[in-house]
């Protein structure tokens, strides 16, 4: 049972990520600043 919520929460912080992942980059205004949160967030992760 332990395992079980353990592997669902593992499973919604994913999703939670994911999420918050896409809404930063599509809060991009063109491409270069699409590009340019890419590569921030391959370097430093989320900026908040």
């Amino acid at each position: 049972m332990f395992a079980y919520l353990l592997e669902k929460l593992g499973e919604w912080i994913e999703r939670a990520e994911h999420r918050r992942r896409h809404d930063y980059l599509a809060q991009a205004s063109d491409l270069v600043d699409l590009e340019r949160r890419m590569r921030s967030l391959e370097r430093n992760g989320y900026p908040y």
